[in-house]
C-alpha cells in the first residue's frame, strides 16, 4: 500500500516514521543480501561424500563455515525482532506522543483517539508483520543448508521461531504490550524499559516451558551401550531403570566411583565400580525421554495462542484505558 492509498491518521503514521520504514526495508535487504550472497558461495563447492554415506563440507569450502556463523547471528536476531518491535511501539510512537503533546494535534483534526490509536497499531503490525515474514525467508534461504548442525538444531532458540508461525505471535503480543505500555507510562525512555523487560519475561518463560506443553515419549532397554532416538529428535532427560522399574539417579554410580582411591590408575577399576553398584542398587535398564519433530507444530500452535490471547488482553487493556483517559 502507498502513502497515495492512505487517508487520514494512516498516512500521518507512514508519514511521520517514514524513516523508520526505509531503514526496516533496508535491513531486510541488506539480510537478503548477506544470507543470499553467503548461500551462492557455498553452492560453489561441491559437498564431498564420506564412507557411511553422510555429505560433508569441502575444505576448501569457506562459505560454508561463514554462512553457519552468519545463520547463528541470523537467529539471535530473530529472536530480539519482538522485543524491538515492542520498544519501538511503546516508546517513540506512543510514549513520545503523549510526553511532547504531539498527540492534541491529531485529536483536533476530526480523529477520535480510538482512531488515532488504531491506525498507529494496525500501520505497526502490517509493517511488522510484512518485515517478520521477509525475514523468515530470508532464514529459509540459508536453513535448508545448515539445519541440525551445532546450535541450530530445529528446537534451539532461534530457529525454533523463525521456522515456524510463534514469531508472528510474539511480534503481535509486543505491539499490544507496547501500545499498554506506553499509555500507562508516558515517557518514552521509561516505557521502552519496561516493554522490554515484559516481552524478555514472556519470551523466557514461555521458551522455559514450551517443551512442557506435550508428554515427552519414552523408550527403554537394557543397560548398556546409548539407546539410539531419531536422529532430528530433541532429547530432554536420560537415565537408569531398576528392575522394577522405577528411574535411578544415573551419576549416583559415577560419583560413588569417582570417591574410590585409585580409579583413575588402576585400568577397568572404574567400570567395574559402576557396574558393582548397578547391581546393589537393581539397575537392569535405561530410558530417554524425547520429543520428536512431530512435536513442532503442535508446540508452535499452543505457544502462538497463548502469545495471541496476551496480545488480545493487552490490545483490549490498551483502547479501554485510552477511553477512560480521553471519552
Amino acid at each position: 500500500m502507498s502513502t497515495l492509498d492512505l487517508r487520514g491518521p494512516y498516512w500521518v503514521t507512514v508519514r511521520q516514521y517514514r524513516r523508520t520504514l526505509w531503514l526496516t526495508g533496508a535491513l531486510v535487504l541488506a539480510a537478503l543480501a548477506v544470507i543470499g550472497g553467503l548461500r551462492i558461495w557455498d553452492l560453489q563447492y561441491p559437498d564431498v561424500r564420506m564412507e557411511d554415506g553422510y555429505t560433508v563440507a569441502a575444505d576448501d569450502n569457506r562459505g560454508y563455515p561463514m554462512l553457519r556463523g552468519a545463520m547463528e547471528q541470523f537467529s539471535v536476531a530473530m529472536v530480539l525482532l519482538p522485543f524491538l518491535t515492542g520498544v519501538f511501539v511503546a516508546g517513540p510512537l506512543i510514549a513520545r506522543e503523549f510526553e511532547s503533546g504531539t498527540y492534541k494535534v491529531s485529536l483536533t483534526q476530526s480523529v477520535s483517539p480510538a482512531a488515532w490509536l488504531r491506525a498507529k497499531l494496525l500501520t505497526t503490525t502490517a509493517v511488522a508483520l510484512l518485515a517478520t515474514l521477509a525475514l523468515m525467508g530470508v532464514f529459509r534461504i540459508g536453513w535448508h543448508r545448515v539445519e541440525d548442525s551445532w546450535n541450530l538444531h530445529w528446537a534451539d532458540r532461534g530457529p525454533y521461531e523463525a521456522t515456524g508461525v510463534v514469531l508472528l505471535a510474539y511480534v503481535l503480543a509486543a505491539v499490544a504490550v507496547g501500545a499498554l505500555v506506553g499509555q500507562l507510562i508516558r515517557r518514552t525512555l521509561v516505557a521502552m524499559a519496561v516493554t522490554g523487560l515484559v516481552m524478555g519475561a514472556v519470551t523466557i518463560v514461555l521458551g522455559a516451558l514450551r517443551w512442557s506443553f506435550l508428554p515427552v515419549r519414552t523408550i527403554t532397554g537394557p543397560a548398556g551401550p546409548a539407546l539410539w532416538v531419531p536422529g532430528t529428535s530433541l532429547q530432554m532427560e536420560s537415565g537408569l531403570l531398576t528392575s522394577s522399574g522405577v528411574r535411578f539417579e544415573q551419576d549416583f554410580c559415577w560419583r560413588e566411583a569417582a570417591r574410590t582411591p585409585g580409579t583413575d590408575r588402576v585400568e577397568g577399576l572404574w567400570n567395574k565400580l559402576e557396574a558393582e553398584c548397578w547391581a546393589r542398587h537393581g539397575v537392569t535398564g535405561q530410558y530417554v525421554d524425547y520429543h520428536p519433530y512431530s512435536h513442532f507444530w503442535p508446540t508452535q500452535l499452543i505457544e502462538s495462542g497463548i502469545l495471541l490471547a496476551l496480545a488480545a488482553l493487552a490490545g483490549y487493556a490498551a483502547f479501554r484505558l485510552l477511553r477512560a483517559r480521553h471519552p
